[in-house]
C-alpha cells in the first residue's frame, strides 16, 4: 500500500529485505507541488490497527520524477506511483508528468479532498470519482489503478463508474476514517483530528468490499488489488478467494518488515497442499451456500 515504504528506500537498510519479495511497490502519495504534511501528532497505534494523518507530505512530482525515480532499481520489481490532487486538473497534470518516466503504473488516490467542493473527498461520489479517472486517462498511456474509498455509500457503483471512465484496475480499499481521544486532556490525539484507520481491525470490511467490487469488476475482466489488514498468508488467501487478483500489504510492514516473504511462502504451501495449480485458480473461488432464510441473506 502506498506510503508504507516511502519512495521505495525505507526498508533497504533492513537485513534480509528485498524488493524482489514484492510483485510491485506503491510509492508514497505524490502531488503537483511539494507538501509539508500535517502537524504532529500524525500517527497513533490502536488496538489491532493504526491511525495516520500524514497529510500527503511529499516533495512534489517534479522531484519524484527527476530525483527519486532515477535512484530506484526497476530490475528488481515494478514501481507504481500514487497520484493525489486537490482538483481534477491537479490529478491530470501529475499523471502527465509521470507519463514520460519509467514508472510502471499509476494508482489514482481519489480519497483526496476536492477543494472546489468544500473539501469533500472525490472518492465519496461515483460521478466525481469517474471525472478524476477520465481526466487521468486522457493524460497518460500508462496503466491506471483507481484506489477506492470504503467511506462511501455504494462502492459497486463507484467501481463501475471508474471502469467505464478508463481505469485498468482497482485497489480495494483505502483506509477508513476514524479518530482517537486522550481522555485525560479531552483532546484529539491526532492533530488533524480525523485520520485513516488501517491494519487488522479493518480486514472484515475490506474483505466484504473486495467481494462486492469483484461482482462488478469480473464482468469487465478488471483486476483487483485487495488490501486492508493483511498480515499473513491466510489473510492474503482470504482476499484472493473473495475476488482479489493480487494483494497489498501495508501496516504489517511496520512491525514485520519481512512479511511479504512469509506470505509468498505460505501461499505456495497452500497451493501445494490443496493441489491447486495456480493462484489464478483461487481468485473469486468463494463457495456460497444458499442461506437458510431470507433474514440471513440480508447479511
Amino acid at each position: 500500500m502506498s506510503g508504507c515504504v516511502g519512495f521505495g528506500e525505507e526498508y533497504t537498510r533492513i537485513e534480509g529485505f528485498s524488493n524482489r519479495d514484492a510483485g510491485a511497490i506503491v510509492l508514497k502519495g505524490t502531488t503537483l507541488e511539494p507538501r509539508p504534511g500535517n502537524p504532529a501528532r500524525r500517527v497513533y497505534e490502536t488496538p489491532m490497527g493504526m491511525l495516520n494523518a500524514i497529510g500527503l507530505q511529499n516533495p512534489g512530482v517534479d522531484a519524484v520524477v527527476g530525483q527519486i525515480l532515477p535512484q530506484l532499481d526497476f530490475s528488481e520489481t515494478r514501481f507504481i506511483a500514487n497520484v493525489c490532487g486537490s482538483t481534477i486538473d491537479d490529478y491530470a497534470e501529475v499523471c502527465r508528468r509521470f507519463d514520460d518516466s519509467p514508472i510502471d503504473a499509476l494508482e489514482i488516490n481519489i480519497s483526496c479532498p476536492n477543494i472546489k467542493e468544500g473539501g469533500i473527498s472525490f472518492g465519496n461520489f461515483p460521478d466525481s470519482s469517474a471525472r478524476v479517472v477520465e481526466a487521468c486517462r486522457k493524460a497518460t498511456s500508462k496503466p491506471i489503478i483507481t484506489k477506492l474509498s470504503p467511506n462511501q455509500t455504494d462502492i459497486q457503483t463507484s467501481a463501475r463508474a471508474c471502469i467505464e471512465a478508463g481505469s485498468d484496475g482497482l485497489a480495494v480499499i483505502n483506509t477508513l476514517t476514524g479518530m482517537a481521544i486522550d481522555a485525560e486532556t479531552r483532546k484529539p490525539i491526532i492533530a488533524n483530528v480525523r485520520a485513516g484507520l488501517s491494519g487488522p481491525a479493518i480486514k472484515p470490511i475490506a474483505l466484504l468490499k473486495v467481494r462486492q467490487v469483484y461482482e462488478v469488476a469480473s464482468r469487465h475482466n478488471i483486476p483487483i488489488i485487495g488490501q486492508g489488514g493483511i498480515c499473513s498468508a491466510t489473510d492474503a488467501l482470504e482476499f484472493l478467494i473473495a475476488g482479489a487478483t493480487t494483494v497489498g500489504v501495508g501496516t504489517a510492514l511496520f512491525y514485520t518488515p519481512l512479511v511479504c516473504k512469509e506470505i509468498n511462502a505460505g501461499i505456495a504451501e497452500y497451493l501445494e497442499r490443496h493441489q491447486i495449480a495456480s493462484v489464478t485458480d483461487l481468485v473469486g473461488s468463494l463457495i456460497l451456500e444458499e442461506p437458510a432464510n431470507r433474514a440471513a441473506a440480508e447479511y
